[in-house]
């Protein structure tokens, strides 16, 4: 354990060995994130247990990062495919991977994930406790709960989804207003339950102090989840949304007090034209936290396609302030995802968030697309490849159908724009019927 928590350091005037990663990496000088950090506008999630972690930073003006979520659960009890999923995350550079177990050995998995792993770890104890503590919901004890957390920051883990904006005062809201869709945050029911069974307060908002001393302990990111994110474009930007929010922003500044580094959670269905607006209103409730969201879903009726509702909603999100992007599979709200399912999911988001960069003007954002127009250009198929974000699919899609003309593909074959531009200007004739 290290005496101060990155953003403590970093109000210190303090370089630690991450923050010079980030800043390199981000093609920031040092003192310019150090200020970001130190102002809570961007946080390096890095437990100082998790010793294979490869830092990042998620905040404003940095690249915008992904998360993938994975873990069994006990319809679908299979760590071997766990695992695979976790290195596909990797070899596609997902900066973050969700251990969202809720079933079983949760903790083998979670600390070989965390031995092996270069990615930020991310848990939501609450998933974890029923298991790891063997009691059925309405007998858990405040103080289990946080002893779920404590276990998860000794592990490793480097941000955690503690939903604590779900107080009584967001509850009063949700019943009064009423909703198309509830709650559709696992964690943010299983709370709502809990507190509605034994008529107590969110245990991680009565005791946020304690919860705080634990994370700050290991230097734990605490991302504040938010239970009542809208699970329908019906109930998106809804006085329960707003209201948790208004709690969440208070509970940013809160840590921050304490020096533990805070990711603020984001909608989950939101219609196109309503994004933008929501992103100004999370960074102003909360204060320029850095912006975490799920897609957001931008229509409801494309259930196996929702990779790609999300990756629209996320690129908008992005392009407006949003810093962290969750990916979304094509099985969500159907099934638990299989490889290929989650391999589409991270190239979605992938792609969403390399397009916000762009529109946003983050350094050196444009540069791969600059030279892959290049390699086009120059109809060099093996450089097109090794630049796309999935080249073995480029190629595998290339070659499925040859072209007769190899300096071209089977779309067009000899009479491809570039082929005729390219001998044209180098004073040859286009000749499209000799062999």
């Amino acid at each position: 354990m290290n005496d101060m928590t990155q953003m403590e350091a970093a109000r210190s005037g303090i370089v630690t060995k991450e923050l010079a990663q980030v800043a390199k990496e981000e093609e920031l000088a040092e003192p310019e994130l150090m200020a970001l950090v130190a102002s809570g506008q961007v946080a390096i999630p890095a437990n100082t247990r998790h010793k294979s972690l490869h830092p990042y930073g998620i905040g404003g003006g940095l690249r915008t990062k992904i998360n993938v979520n994975l873990g069994v659960s006990g319809d679908c009890i299979d760590y071997h495919s766990e695992m695979e999923k976790v290195r596909l995350a990797e070899k596609f550079g997902a900066e973050a991977i969700m251990d969202l177990s809720n079933y079983g050995k949760t903790r083998e998995f979670r600390q070989k994930l965390i031995e092996t792993s270069p990615a930020m770890i991310g848990t939501v104890p609450v998933y974890d406790a029923i298991g790891y503590l063997e009691k059925d919901l309405k007998e858990i004890t405040a103080q289990d709960f946080l002893q779920v957390v404590r276990s998860h920051a000794e592990e490793g883990v480097d941000f955690m989804t503690i939903h604590a904006g779900l107080n009584r005062r967001a509850v009063e809201v949700f019943l009064r207003e009423k909703r198309q869709m509830n709650i559709v945050s696992r964690g943010g029911s299983l709370l709502f339950a809990w507190m509605k069974m034994t008529g107590n307060e969110n245990p991680f908002y009565e005791h946020y102090d304690e919860l705080l001393d634990i994370l700050r302990e290991y230097d734990v990111t605490i991302s504040l989840g938010d239970a009542l994110r809208p699970g329908s474009i019906a109930d998106s930007t809804d006085a329960s949304q707003i209201a948790e929010l208004m709690e969440i922003g208070n509970l940013t500044k809160r840590a921050w007090e304490r020096g533990v580094q805070v990711l603020v959670e984001g909608p989950g269905h939101m219609a196109m034209d309503e994004i933008a607006a929501n992103m100004k209103l999370e960074k102003k409730l909360c204060h320029n936290a850095p912006f975490y969201v799920l897609g957001p879903l931008v229509t409801d009726i494309a259930p196996g396609y929702d990779h790609i509702t999300a990756a629209i909603g996320g690129a908008i999100a992005a392009a407006h302030g949003a810093d962290f992007l969750c990916y979304v599979t094509p099985a969500e709200h159907l099934r638990l995802p299989n490889l290929e399912d989650v391999k589409e999911g991270i190239i979605a988001s992938k792609i969403a968030a390399h397009a916000a960069d762009i529109a946003k003007g983050v350094k050196g954002a444009r540069k791969q697309d600059y030279q892959i127009s290049k390699a086009r250009r120059k109809l060099d198929w093996e450089e097109t490849f090794r630049l796309s974000l999935d080249g073995e699919k480029a190629r595998a899609y290339y070659e499925s159908v040859p072209p007769e003309d190899r300096h071209s593909c089977s779309m067009c074959g000899k009479m491809c724009a570039v082929r005729t531009m390219n001998r044209i200007l180098d004073g040859l004739d286009v000749a499209l019927n000799a062999k």
